[in-house]
């Protein structure tokens, strides 16, 4: 049985205001500028002789495109007694409202605020809505959603406007896998990134990124483009799609496409690599984590030839992937050592992990393929990025979005914060 160090205790602190004491919400909106809150919270601290001392309870401000709301909610001090009204609290707010808005020119509402504010059933959750746009019909879409499993919005915050749209929703009332399930079809219909993470220091305490290479970090598939030099680029490319699909077994499939590289020139690898293209937002990424003090790296089903040169041109701290066997400068259509597969890729981020003293629930896999699964559902954050449909029913969240560095807004940074972190 638990112990309780106090097991007489009130139901309540008796030095906070009780479930009975006066309590009224003072909302001021208008054009923000230096001074209104300090103007209204100034003139709580001071009220007239015979008006009650107020506590604060609670408050909330937001500023939108120069427009200022701002709510406050105040309850009689303690140390009036029981003597002060509800109507005694409200007049002598009213006064005071009438006064702060002719100093300030904001409008300023007082109306009753009732008992402490229920205390919502389960974890408070995140929900990141990504776009280019962002419809009303996806944020119509999203509200709907969130009330149908109990949900409600309790705050929304934008969180970039390039090169992506993407606001934050605070919800609280609603059970994680009902949410996810609600959203995902919002997600489907309106063609709006939506994803869900729970509130807390976890989002905030991520440490270590991996990044899947092919169709992730670098557009294309490396083996394809190797494939196409050794002229079996249309027998490649299908066996590609179906591994990726998690039609094939990857390992298997793999040897089947390298074994079609046997007899190339050792110079085709240099000439890929070269050719290489990252997509869009993938350095914007890497630069903001490594200055957040992110360990930064890539762990891939390609091969070291390729991903091990473009790790150090991006000055990652790690890199994990298959290495071609080479006889006499030439491919043999063979691979050196353990094959990095859908298990060896969980298998390498749970060993750098370690090797940086980092526990997974503070990591974040990124990948787009059926290799990846394994990886992404083993990190404390796995991210499908523009994915197969099997990819994304099963990862933890989904971007379709072509910008890598959308990663950023769904790890919970706004675009001032990524600005920032450039040096």
């Amino acid at each position: 049985m638990p112990l309780d160090p106090m097991p007489h205790a009130p139901e309540h602190d008796p030095a906070e205001p009780g479930p009975t004491t006066p309590r009224a919400l003072v909302t001021v909106s208008g054009a923000d500028r230096p001074g209104v809150t300090a103007r209204l919270f100034a003139a709580l601290a001071d009220p007239a002789d015979d008006a009650p001392a107020v506590e604060v309870i609670d408050v909330e401000q937001v500023v939108v495109h120069g427009q200022l709301v701002l709510g406050v909610v105040v309850a009689v001090s303690c140390d009036e007694g029981a003597g002060v009204t509800e109507d005694d609290l409200l007049r002598h707010l009213r006064r005071l409202a009438d006064d702060v808005a002719a100093a300030v020119d904001v409008r300023v509402e007082v109306e009753p605020a009732g008992g402490p504010e229920p205390v919502a059933a389960g974890r408070p959750h995140h929900v990141i809505l990504l776009g280019r746009p962002v419809s009303p019909d996806a944020v119509a879409g999203a509200a709907q959603g969130i009330a149908a499993v109990g949900g409600n919005i309790d705050a929304i915050r934008r969180l970039s406007d390039y090169p992506v749209t993407s606001f934050e929703l605070t919800v609280s009332g609603a059970e994680a896998t009902a949410l996810r399930t609600e959203l995902a079809t919002v997600a489907a219909r309106t063609g709006t990134d939506i994803a869900v993470e729970q509130v807390g220091l976890a989002r905030r305490s991520k440490r270590l990124i991996v990044l899947d290479v092919d169709s992730t970090l670098v557009r294309g598939e490396v083996i394809d483009e190797l494939a196409a030099r050794a002229g079996r680029a249309a027998e490649v490319a299908r066996i590609t799609a179906a591994a990726m699909n998690g039609e094939l077994d990857f390992a298997e499939s793999l040897k089947a496409r390298v074994a079609v590289l046997e007899g190339l020139p050792e110079e085709v690898l240099d000439e890929v690599r070269e050719h290489l293209v990252l997509t869009p937002g993938a350095r914007t990424l890497i630069r903001t984590l490594q200055r957040l003090g992110f360990r930064c790296g890539i762990v891939s089903g390609g091969f070291t030839q390729i991903t091990d040169p473009l790790a150090e041109s991006l000055g990652l701290d790690f890199a994990a992937a298959n290495t071609l066997e080479v006889v006499d400068g030439r491919l043999t259509g063979g691979l050196v050592g353990e094959i990095v597969d859908r298990p060896g890729k969980a298998r390498a981020l749970a060993r750098f992990a370690e090797e940086y003293g980092i526990p997974l629930e503070q990591t974040v896999a990124v990948g787009d393929g059926a290799n990846d699964l394994d990886m992404l559902n083993t990190a404390g954050l796995g991210i499908a990025f523009n994915a197969k449909p099997f990819v994304r029913e099963q990862a933890h969240t989904a971007l379709n979005q072509p910008y890598l560095d959308a990663v950023l807004q769904v790890l919970g940074f706004t675009r001032d914060e990524v600005l920032d972190a450039v040096p």
